[in-house]
């Protein structure tokens, strides 16, 4: 049972959302948001992000949300343990280090009616690879993508990539029909529901596909809410109004399955949060001092403190244990030890010159700022517990929270000192993607750490081009090991998704990349 505050809590939200649901009657009756239907066979579901100018997969990241609806599906795809399995392909043979050739699945058709075939699949990761697309360089890789036959493609690369089948896990390079219309407002793809209705950054309407090629889904349709606040998600589904809600605010999990009428899903994500370290300016550029920084953090308090003791577990390394190339196995957690820490910093060059307290630099006062967003609710209180874990040992430091587009306009021109952030460190299963960006010398995230290390380069590059499997995992270790030592980003913690349904939901899921949550499998008891 919840607790009393939390009941008079929940009961005064009901009251207000009456309220807010007359007024809107008394002025409105003609409204675009679409009431939950209330059938036998219809789910009402609430998640935390969704589409806003676009329905299109191909631009940026929209092709995440129009997947996790069941809208769109990818040649290959991660299941629930992040095993690969082909989706819309049946199989794959490479020709060659540089020519890759996919077998499509017969049979599959478009919402609008129209067959899948080698055409279609041409036609739609070829959108990808267009000039004006912003996220091309990612599969700057690619050069040509042909076919001969009406179920084989070939996907011939510039060079030997090793990650090339990873890629098209993507939702970027969903499969859209070449017949549709106007994709950005109508989308037609081969998921096991199709598209009814829009309400721009309120909500999308879905219902089965009756010719999915793989079965007829369970449920007729769902009308899917898109809602930033997770204890309003929350009020939603005590109230009914919804079935099933991503992204459970953590304070509010244990009383969720001691209330007995809902089932509550956890499971380690591929999602880190990590400090990005301004390597460009003083003394940040200093290993010793950003080693000072890893070490003086207590990750565990930070986890039972901010997440509640349930919503992450502690970071080790670069990539979440849930990864099937991290390390984490071999590696000694990292323990705050703060006179190690204090010895960092003084070879840093930083002493207390004034005896207030605080630690100075250059003999000037010295302050750390860590500038982080509000869109993910566990980046400010984690970034607060960092700041008096850095304070702890003598470094002044405030925290900053900004729109992420002005902390990107910031990064990029050098203007921080950390930033926390949040990233699905592999969501096409492959390191490559997220090693590439942060840690080769030419990656866009690198570029805003400032961090180049020649040897780092050659080993991303040599796992990137070979195709020996146990090559590549001895070059992505040593690439981790430097990185700890290096220390350009500091690790704090992995994530966990947890999602809560009522007890007549069945057939959920979860999956650690976060690409899947809506599938033809869920049910209503």
């Amino acid at each position: 049972m919840a607790s009393k505050n939390r009941t008079k809590v929940t009961f005064m939200a009901l009251l207000l959302i009456i309220a807010a649901v007359g007024v809107s009657l008394c002025i409105d009756n003609d409204t675009d948001n679409p009431d939950p239907v209330n059938s036998a066979n219809h789910l009402n579901c609430a998640l935390a992000f969704g589409p806003s100018d676009t329905l299109d997969p191909v631009s940026k990241w929209v092709g995440w949300y129009v997947r996790e609806v069941g809208l769109y599906e990818t040649l290959f795809s991660y299941d629930e343990n992040m095993a690969l399995h082909p989706e819309l392909a049946t199989g794959y043979e490479k020709i060659s280090d540089t020519e890759w050739e996919i077998s499509l699945r017969e049979g599959v058709k478009f919402h609008d009616g129209t067959v899948m075939d080698a055409q279609a699949v041409v036609y739609s990761l070829n959108r990808v690879l267009d000039s004006d697309n912003s996220r091309k360089s990612e599969y700057d890789f690619i050069d040509t993508i042909t076919s001969d036959s009406g179920n084989t493609i070939r996907i011939t690369t510039k060079y030997p990539y090793a990650p090339t089948i990873a890629s098209l896990t993507d939702p970027i390079m969903s499969i859209v029909s070449p017949h549709a219309g106007d994709l950005s407002t109508t989308p037609v793809g081969t998921g096991p529901f199709k598209f009814k209705s829009y309400t721009r950054e309120v909500s999308i309407s879905v219902e089965k596909f009756d010719d999915y090629w793989n079965g007829v889904p369970l449920l007729e349709s769902m009308d899917v809410y898109f809602v930033s606040d997770g204890l309003t998600r929350l009020f939603k589904m005590e109230s009914g109004e919804v079935d099933l809600i991503t992204g459970v605010p953590q304070s509010e999990v244990r009383a969720l399955q001691n209330s007995g009428e809902y089932e509550v899903f956890t499971k380690e994500t591929l999602r880190s949060y990590f400090l990005y370290v301004n390597m460009k300016k003083e003394p940040f550029n200093d290993v010793n001092f950003r080693q000072a920084l890893n070490h003086a953090l207590d990750r565990q308090e930070i986890v039972d403190v901010a997440l509640e003791g349930i919503g992450g577990t502690p970071a080790m390394g670069v990539l979440p244990s849930v990864s099937e190339w991290s390390i984490n196995d071999e590696i000694r957690p990292i323990q705050r030890n703060e006179t190690r820490v204090r010895e960092l910093l003084s070879e840093a060059g930083l002493e207390d010159v004034n005896g207030d307290g605080w630690l100075d630099y250059k003999g000037k006062d010295f302050e750390i700022s860590i500038v982080t967003y509000t869109n993910r609710p566990q980046l400010k209180p984690s970034a607060e517990i960092i700041e008096t874990q850095f304070e702890s040992v003598g470094l002044r430091t405030r925290v900053i929270t900004m729109e992420s587009s002005a902390i990107e306009a910031d990064m990029v021109n050098g203007n921080y000192d950390l930033a926390l952030y949040a990233w699905m460190i592999a969501p096409t299963g492959d390191p490559d993607y997220f090693f590439s960006k942060h840690f080769a010398s030419t990656g866009n995230e690198a570029q805003k750490t400032g961090y180049s290390n020649p040897q780092v380069d050659e080993w991303i590059n040599s796992a990137r081009q070979t195709m020996d499997e146990e090559l590549r995992e001895e070059y992505y270790d040593n690439v981790q090991w430097q990185i700890l030592e290096d220390c350009p980003e500091i690790f704090v913690f992995y994530q966990n998704s947890m999602d809560a349904a009522s007890t007549k939901v069945g057939g959920f899921k979860q999956y650690p990349n976060e690409i899947t949550i809506l599938t033809e499998d869920i049910y209503l008891k």
